[in-house]
């Protein structure tokens, strides 16, 4: 689906691209190399109208007091209707060397050309220098005009005019090949007798003059009806008719003015029907990336934004709890350290269980600590290493394998306590971690406490990004989340609760693949208050390869989906939370993940298509506000500014992975495929550790 969707945006900007790559008038003629050969030198004093395509060549121009006035470039939405309507004024007609991708892009004006009397001639389907481009690209350049044409009109043309070419005279030797080619494919070509140069908008006078012809000759003329502000020219067009009206001269076709049949060919209904297909592709192409822009400046716009309002927010919670103060007035305190149950769920958790443990019976915590080991039916030692310490506040409890919010449950329910917490088989605790979460608890009002889990094995790359995600996305987001109440997640690695509210909501559902995130919007929604303790240390274990962090990002972002969906009546309930905390997923961990492909799209589309230095711009200011918004939040926590360097790696392996771990989890949660648990190898980061890690 990925690939089907990349392949599409990729072709209509290809597309767009190969339009909007269009030079202009301007563009300087290719230097006259090489001698001219005999051919070219008659050609040069020839006229206008070159037959090429017999064995020697041939050349015309115009009857006596005739002018055939020639319109480069177009159609144009603002200046063809125009020229249109002073060469209805004086009923004059004309022929119009159009370019292809604006006849697919404005269809309507080519076919009022045609019923108006007029001619139509080919001038390339981007306006590419015929002298400059390859044998390929001048066959692709004028069989996509002629269906272009084709599916405008249902006509073909005979007449073709080089861009950058003028009067026979000022033919060059690569001008004069394009031209060899032209032929060989059945064209006329037609250059001009008089250019009026009206694209650099000499003034009306001077193109009304530069296109009278003199002595009553006959006359090929150039102007263009596209490319720029063509007042002058339309200005200039009505003083010439009217000036050769009064001098006897007629206006029309070029084919008129040799004497010969119409240009015109009729088009059979596969080019017809191609044509329409082209036509209808670059127009849909042109809107989509026109809207994608856009989309992606909104996109940009809402993403600087967000790490703005979010570490304004940071600041804000950081000067509250600084101060003892949650909301208004200070904080609840507890008269005596209450009993607390600790609640570790272990499925094969061999490598880390005893340092879990250990960091957990270790604390400095003043009120009784209860651990219950709930062992999940594991298939290697982790009961036994867990019953081997020998501590006398720990219980190992036995259960078959059921998941683990059957495995919370059991703690729940065995538990002595009202304060529960909850921690990972692969965490381990500071020793003041489990005062600081309870101390929370104090306030009546919270139901749930999210503390601040650290990466304990960043050593390598991937380590590395982890840290910086956790640091920006997880735990700088969560100072924001309590200030608006909306926390979305406390995690399984660290989090307090009240027994009381858990056994309200019966227990941990098994609902969704992230429970820890369906537990807490659910208290959410049942009033409770989340917070964010960010002096409550947890250090984990992160995924050391990257096929463990996909499985592990895939659960995650899998079941938030579950999650959102669960709990998406939130949304037209009563408080902020469903409109914030929803909105906010839904924005900016779903819709702008799955755009960011595309945005690595367009970034290679407007480097490929002109100048880079803007797209690398755009890409530098994005680190810089990233890297500005990652130091406050390394600052906050206490962490070394140092890390920093990573940033600017992460946005070509990890910020892909992740985006694809979203597309992912879209799609299967569209199609409705049941996502299992997937279970991440444990390396035993703290296994070996004689103590907990400090700071």
């Amino acid at each position: 689906m990925l690939a089907v969707g990349l392949l599409l945006v990729a072709a209509a900007l290809t597309l767009n691209g190969y339009v909007t790559g269009v030079t202009g008038e301007t563009h300087a003629a290719p230097p006259a190399t090489g001698r001219p050969s005999a051919e070219l030198a008659r050609a040069r004093r020839g006229g206008p109208v070159l037959n090429l395509t017999a064995g020697a060549p041939s050349s015309a121009r115009p009857a006596g007091r005739t002018v055939a006035l020639t319109f480069d470039d177009g159609p144009d939405p603002t200046w063809t209707p125009r020229v249109l309507d002073v060469l209805r004024k004086h009923g004059a007609k004309a022929t119009f060397f159009t370019v292809g991708s604006k006849v697919a892009q404005y269809p309507e004006l080519a076919r009022r050309i045609v019923a108006e009397g007029h001619e139509l001639g080919n001038h390339t389907y981007t306006h590419a220098d015929l002298a400059s481009v390859p044998g390929w690209r001048l066959r692709l350049e004028l069989s996509l005009t002629q269906k272009a044409l084709a599916g405008a009109t249902g006509l073909h043309t005979t007449l073709a005019r080089p861009p950058y070419s003028s009067t026979p005279a000022a033919i060059t030797v690569p001008q004069w090949d394009g031209m060899r080619s032209l032929a060989a494919e059945g064209y006329l070509v037609a250059l001009t007798d008089l250019d009026t140069r009206d694209w650099a908008r000499p003034g009306t006078d001077r193109i009304a003059a530069s296109a009278l012809p003199s002595q009553g000759r006959g006359a090929i003329v150039m102007m263009h009806d596209s490319g720029g502000d063509r007042r002058q020219t339309v200005e200039g067009l009505d003083r010439v008719l009217t000036e050769l009206s009064g001098r006897g001269y007629r206006a029309v076709t070029v084919t008129g003015a040799l004497g010969m049949p119409s240009a015109h060919r009729q088009a059979d209904a596969m080019d017809r029907f191609a044509g329409t297909v082209l036509n209808t592709a670059q127009r849909t192409a042109g809107a989509f990336t026109g809207a994608l822009s856009w989309v992606l400046f909104a996109a940009g716009a809402l993403t600087l934004a967000r790490l703005t309002f979010f570490a304004v927010l940071a600041w804000v919670h950081a000067r509250r709890t600084r101060g003892g103060k949650r909301r208004k007035g200070r904080a609840p305190v507890w008269s005596a350290p209450p009993p607390v149950t600790v609640i570790v769920p272990a499925y094969n958790e061999a490598a880390g269980i005893q340092a879990t443990v250990r960091s957990l019976v270790e604390t400095d915590y003043q009120g009784e600590v209860e651990v219950l080991v709930v062992d999940d039916g594991s298939t290697d030692d982790t009961a036994a290493l867990a019953a081997a310490l020998g501590h006398a506040g720990v219980r190992v409890i036995r259960r078959p394998n059921g998941g683990k919010p059957a495995a919370l449950n059991t703690g729940i329910t065995q538990a002595r306590h009202e304060l529960i917490i909850m921690v990972d088989g692969d965490t381990v605790f500071e020793p003041p971690t489990i005062g600081r979460l309870v101390r929370q608890l104090a306030d009546p009002s919270v139901g749930a406490v999210s503390g601040n889990t650290k990466v304990g094995n960043r050593r390598g790359m991937i380590g590395r990004w982890q840290h910086m995600e956790y640091v920006i996305g997880f735990n700088l987001d969560r100072r924001a989340f309590e200030l608006l109440d909306c926390m979305a997640t406390v995690p399984g690695a660290i989090g307090a609760f009240r027994r009381s509210a858990l056994v309200a909501l019966g227990g941990v559902s098994s609902d969704t693949l992230a429970e820890d995130t369906d537990l807490t919007m659910a208290l959410c929604r049942f009033g409770w208050r989340v917070v964010y303790e960010e002096r409550a240390l947890a250090w984990t274990e992160a995924p050391t390869s990257l096929g463990q962090l996909w499985k592990q990002r895939y659960r995650w972002c899998y079941g938030t989906l579950q999650a959102m969906w669960k709990h998406r009546r939130a949304v037209l309930e009563r408080g902020p939370f469903g409109r914030r905390c929803l909105g906010y997923l839904a924005m900016f961990q779903m819709v702008l993940p799955l755009l960011a492909p595309v945005v690595d799209l367009m970034a290679v589309y407007r480097t490929a298509l002109g100048d880079p230095l803007p797209v690398v711009a755009v890409w530098a200011g994005f680190v810089v506000a990233q890297a500005l918004t990652g130091w406050y939040a390394l600052r906050l926590d206490g962490e070394r500014a140092s890390a920093l360097w990573v940033l600017p790696l992460q946005q070509f392996v990890y910020r892909q992975l992740m985006y694809l771990v979203v597309i992912q989890s879209v799609a299967t949660a569209v199609l409705g495929v049941r996502l299992r648990w997937h279970t991440i190898r444990r390396e035993g980061t703290f296994g070996g550790a004689a103590s907990v890690p400090q700071g």
